[in-house]
């Protein structure tokens, strides 16, 4: 794409940009199914005029965000290239991240391309892959750190990614194990006293991993792999009194342990082994006067060595879009009312 000035204010420079698609692919790769992507990007940029004739793609408007334009359609056809497709939340997602790259509020270098083509682990037909640059840094910590704490809220892949990177390390042999474990703790509902064994009992807790696990794995060898041990799912208070060598470890929803929980399974690490644990320090639904592991483990091990901490956001969801908005609609709530959750800090999610 190549961009030269046109005539200009001198408040306002106008430029003009031009990019020729490739023959090898087809214009419907670059604009979507009915122009469905060159809508994401017109909206996006409303005061441009992008315009298109055969395969060539022409924008013309304020210098800046022109240059954004040309630079978003290279990291398309940088992504393209790859066999991957472009789909209307990738072309979103990129255009966010350059505009936080071009305003300053990214400290990284990494590109959309370079984000959106990070395979994880490929099953069944699908490729798992980070969609944010959050994501990427948080599985890129996940290579380099030996604990890793991904904290942030519903939605932003924090335990799905992590148990791709498990089955990745049991399929490349890094690891000759997973476990996976959960606390066992009411999320607000009076439960009761559940019917059924004690597998029944704590099964619905552990049940979001064993969804993960049928994602990820042919889930006729599931079954196989547990009863062999190689993928071990059980709740935190199986987890005390052993130490866990040569094992991919991932604590969930750890926001709902408490101190000494926290401690007791930090120090099960044994020898080869990783540990991630995730958690969202906004939703604890542990008994009043029970203080959150998770939201304490940070002032005691920022900073350790081979300890990290990445942090999402609501720009990390990946479900439903609104789903990142009714994230920033409590967090604003809370921020002007005083409360957490909606709640008033002295009920039951009262911040420990």
């Amino acid at each position: 794409m190549t961009q030269t000035p046109t005539a200009h204010t001198p408040a306002q420079p106008q430029a003009r940009a031009q990019f020729t698609v490739p023959a090898q692919h087809p214009m419907v790769t670059v604009l979507g199914s009915g122009d469905s992507l060159l809508r994401v990007i017109e909206t996006a940029f409303p005061a441009a005029d992008i315009h298109v004739r055969g395969n060539e793609i022409s924008a013309v408007g304020d210098q800046r965000e022109v240059a954004l334009i040309q630079r978003l359609f290279d990291e398309m056809m940088l992504v393209l290239r790859t066999g991957q497709p472009m789909t209307e939340d990738a072309v979103e997602r990129s255009i966010a991240m350059l505009r936080a790259s071009e305003n300053g509020t990214s400290d990284g270098q990494e590109t959309p391309a370079e984000v959106l083509t990070q395979n994880i682990l490929s099953s069944r037909g699908r490729t798992i892959r980070p969609k944010t640059l959050n994501q990427k840094r948080y599985v890129d910590a996940i290579d380099k750190h030996t604990i890793v704490f991904g904290i942030g809220p519903a939605g932003t892949g924090k335990t799905y990614l992590a148990m791709a990177k498990a089955v990745q390390a049991l399929q490349s042999k890094q690891v000759n194990r997973i476990i996976l474990t959960r606390p066992a703790v009411e999320a607000g509902e009076r439960l009761g006293f559940l019917p059924g064994t004690l597998y029944e009992k704590i099964d619905p807790y552990l049940r979001p991993l064993y969804d993960a696990l049928h994602d990820m794995l042919d889930p006729d060898s599931i079954p196989r792999l547990m009863a062999a041990g190689t993928i071990e799912v059980a709740p935190l208070a199986y987890m005390r009194g052993r130490t866990l060598n040569d094992a991919f470890i991932i604590l969930d929803e750890a926001q709902n342990t408490s101190p000494e929980q926290m401690k007791m399974f930090l120090t099960r690490l044994g020898f080869e082994s990783k540990i991630v644990i995730t958690g969202d320090v906004t939703q604890v639904d542990l008994p009043n006067g029970t203080k959150s592991g998770l939201r304490q483990v940070q002032d005691i091990l920022e900073g350790l060595d081979d300890v990290h901490f990445s942090r999402l956001s609501s720009q990390d969801v990946v479900r439903h879009k609104l789903v990142g908005r009714i994230v920033d609609a409590y967090e604003k709530y809370d921020s002007e009312n005083g409360t957490e959750n909606g709640t008033h800090k002295g009920g039951r999610n009262k911040r420990k």
